[in-house]
């Protein structure tokens, strides 16, 4: 059976001094599934997108800002985690520049600037299968990473595997 996921992209917004990452924590919406999570802006692929267009508009929707300058990290297969057991596919950008000034505040929740340590260190709550990609956003390796995360529902993940 051929592979139809829902094209989504996820991005890491640095600051300018590159000590702390823009992150959206989802406290708007109590019935939103990732509600109390923070995670990093996006969302899906409109039709005739590409995916670098795709995070700089999901970014300024969600942040209020202009990306000017980002990297493709890596790719993520995301088997059964939408709401109905939908498959993802997920390109994840870190974000090196941008110009404006971030809200604070959108549809979603509220942006807060997170250390990178912290956010490593597991110092605010994510999605359980985050803490297995985000080193690699982060760790300056110039290969991309393209990972494999199968989940049974939208908790944890069942496995994860990647290639770089």
């Amino acid at each position: 059976m051929p592979y139809t996921p829902i094209i989504g992209t996820l991005g890491y917004v640095l600051s300018t001094d590159g000590e702390q990452v823009l992150l959206i924590h989802r406290d708007a919406r109590p019935d939103d599934e990732a509600f109390g999570k923070y995670n990093g802006l996006g969302g899906k692929l409109e039709a005739n997108e590409d995916v670098a267009s795709g995070m700089a508009r999901e970014i300024q929707e969600e942040a209020g800002i202009t990306v000017t300058r980002m990297e493709l990290r890596g790719t993520i297969s995301w088997p059964g985690f939408g709401k109905n057991g939908e498959d993802w596919l997920g390109f994840v950008f870190l974000v090196r520049e941008w110009a404006g000034e971030p809200r604070m505040t959108n549809h979603e929740g509220t942006l807060h600037w997170i250390r990178i340590e912290t956010l490593l260190a597991g110092g605010v709550p994510l999605w359980p299968g985050d803490r297995h990609f985000l080193p690699m956003v982060f760790d300056g390796e110039p290969r991309q990473f393209h990972g494999l995360m199968p989940y049974e529902g939208t908790s944890h993940p069942t496995d994860w595997s990647f290639v770089r």
